[in-house]
């Protein structure tokens, strides 16, 4: 293994910001995986307290947080309404790393929100108007009838973005960093704080 895989490097055990190398080993990802580098599983619990778990993608980060987004109305825009709080998890498997976050959940604002669906591509913001998402579908020439629609509402014109349609920002309370070892004695090391805003405590983890 080499000096990325084969455990929490002096400079990553000294870390005392979370978020910094967090975008580190982000960075280090975005030029080994393959595809989606950003993509992350995202779960969340419904009503009756049964979780569910989902991959997504996080197109955005800062020291607030990490942020994704969806269709209100989807399942798991649904759950985190109710239910503001949320687990995430990367995994890169060319380097062998992992990182989970847990945390409360905000909507983001909606000036945030129309920066990045215009930032999208023509068809990805028409799919958010023709997609009831989570739904059930009849058929798929169902769904395409309804691009079809939309795509020509909106001809080559401006599309705005739907009011059901923005973003989440998982504020993350814990956030755990992760990488493999040999014989399966992997190295972790987590942060914790009690509440946003506050300084984070720093641990290692048993394997």
């Amino acid at each position: 293994m080499n000096d990325q895989t084969s455990g929490l490097r002096n400079g990553d055990q000294n870390h005392k910001n979370p978020i910094e190398l967090f975008s580190q080993w982000l960075e280090m990802a975005e030029k080994s995986e393959p595809n989606d580098p950003s993509a992350m599983t995202l779960a969340t619990v419904d009503k009756d307290g049964m979780p569910n778990a989902r991959m997504v993608l996080m197109r955005r980060w800062d020291e607030r947080g990490i942020v994704f987004f969806t269709n209100f109305e989807s399942q798991k825009g649904e759950e985190l309404l109710a239910n503001p709080k949320a687990a995430a998890s990367f995994h890169w498997k060319s380097l062998r790393k992992c990182v989970r976050f847990r945390g409360e959940v905000e909507v983001i604002s909606d000036e945030e929100a129309e920066d990045y669906f215009q930032s999208r591509a023509r068809g990805s913001r028409i799919g958010a108007w023709a997609s009831k998402q989570s739904r059930e579908l009849e058929s798929r020439f169902a769904l395409e009838k309804e691009v079809a629609i939309f795509a020509a509402k909106f001809g080559v014109g401006e599309i705005p973005r739907p009011e059901y349609w923005s973003g989440f920002r998982l504020k993350p309370l814990s956030i755990e960093f992760w990488n493999d070892g040999k014989f399966r004695l992997h190295d972790r090391q987590r942060f914790d704080r009690k509440a946003v805003g506050d300084d984070w405590n720093v641990s290692r983890l048993y394997p």
